[in-house]
């Protein structure tokens, strides 16, 4: 599979499919917690995360959100 991320912050897929690309940053202030406790969270799998070609890591939005919307909304 091939993926494409824009520099206008959106992740691309063969299927065509985009989502919106996170930093820790921005999923923090979501979560209300500091940017290391997520970036802690993707190392332990609690939050799945995308590293870009310089190694920072991304947060899928629409993964965010199925996060927030609690037990079982993950991949739904």
């Amino acid at each position: 599979m091939t993926s494409i991320i824009s520099p206008d912050g959106t992740f691309s897929t063969e299927t065509g499919a985009t989502d919106r690309l996170l930093t820790p940053g921005e999923v923090a202030r979501i979560f209300g917690v500091d940017p290391k406790t997520v970036n802690r969270w993707a190392l332990t799998g609690k939050v799945p995360s995308i590293r870009t070609p310089s190694r920072q890591r991304r947060y899928l939005e629409s993964e965010v959100r199925a996060l927030l919307r609690g037990p079982g909304a993950f991949g739904a």
